[in-house]
């Protein structure tokens, strides 16, 4: 039991969806008016304040792999016992986009991110981020990228859902959009040519959502999400079905900002990797299906640096929707 504890997390939820809306898409792009969905579970968006804090405070991020009220629920209590571990205030950062939150760390407004394995490949070297650790789930510190279809669906591969409507997630997500347009690219190819629309989620739970609700005939997902939902969701996820997978990546890494101390990111990479020998921490971390934090290894992310370098700097618009012209 923790008690007494010095220290709490303070939530700063920035510029999240505060409804988001997909718009469903039919086969047939003149046939019917766009649908207009709204995903209910939202949190209110506040706009923290933009000083520097007190030393005092440890200022993290929560890349919005999950949707943002679902990350705040799972990531709160870890936060909170890293906070009490580290004598310091938690404040807890999530933004609609990996991107911005690379941008916030890159001018030293965050200290500590969980991001996604994608924008550490692309963006380590610009915004000076340091590996502190990565996650071991199920013995493995490696992760996939899922290509889901609707259960009911006839496609059994990529190639089934030429013409059909597509839900990638983040525009810089490794899982949900690097992938499935580097498989396009070597068939030649791309989000534009290929889909009859696609458009971006910013999660990998409402993007499984998209595509169980039939507002999509596909999607590509994280692993780590979608056995998530499968454990936590299982009447979810079982309206869905996976059919291909990607080769291994390296987990979704814990990282520093080059503005905090060396000294700092020594203890905070101390506090993660030691995190399973304490009851508590081993408990928090059972609750987010994470049995310890291991120390990363750069080569992990070289697969993804190699798909970036294949597919250059552009793998498609990063519109909101978006309708090819074929």
């Amino acid at each position: 039991m923790r008690q007494n504890r010095p220290s709490r997390v303070v939530v700063h939820v920035l510029v999240m969806v505060t409804g988001l809306g997909l718009f469903g898409l039919s086969g047939c792009r003149d046939e019917k008016p766009p649908r207009v969905v709204d995903f209910s579970d939202t949190v209110r968006a506040v706009r923290p304040e933009t000083s520097y804090p007190s030393q005092d405070t440890l200022r993290v991020a929560v890349a919005a792999m999950v949707s943002p009220k679902q990350s705040f629920a799972n990531y709160r209590e870890f936060l909170d016992y890293l906070g009490h571990t580290l004598g310091k205030r938690v404040d807890l950062i999530q933004r609609k986009t990996y991107v911005e939150v690379s941008e916030l760390m890159g001018k030293g407004l965050i200290d500590v991110a969980f991001i996604c394995s994608g924008p550490y490949a692309a963006a380590r070297e610009r915004y000076g981020f340091e590996l502190l650790a990565a996650p071991q789930i199920n013995g493995s510190h490696f992760y996939r990228s899922y290509l889901v279809v609707n259960r009911a669906s006839p496609c059994h591969s990529l190639e089934d859902l030429r013409g059909k409507t597509f839900a990638f997630t983040d525009p810089d997500s490794n899982t949900g959009r690097l992938v499935p347009c580097y498989w396009l690219k070597l068939m030649g190819e791309s989000p534009e040519s290929f889909f009859e629309r696609y458009l971006f989620t910013y999660s990998h739970d409402n993007s499984i959502m998209a595509v169980a609700k039939g507002l999509v005939d596909g999607a590509a997902v994280d692993s780590l999400i979608w056995d998530y939902v499968s454990r936590t969701n299982p009447e979810l996820a079982s309206k869905t079905r996976v059919i291909k997978k990607s080769e291994e990546y390296g987990m979704p890494p814990v990282v520093a900002s080059q503005s905090v101390s060396p000294a700092l990111k020594a203890t905070i990479r101390r506090a993660l990797l030691s995190a399973h020998e304490d009851p508590s921490g081993r408990q928090i971390l059972e609750s987010l299906h994470i049995e310890r934090f291991v120390e990363a290894r750069e080569e992990w992310y070289d697969p993804i640096r190699d798909m970036l370098r294949s597919m250059g700097t552009h793998v498609g618009k990063p519109d909101a929707v978006h309708e090819s012209e074929r």
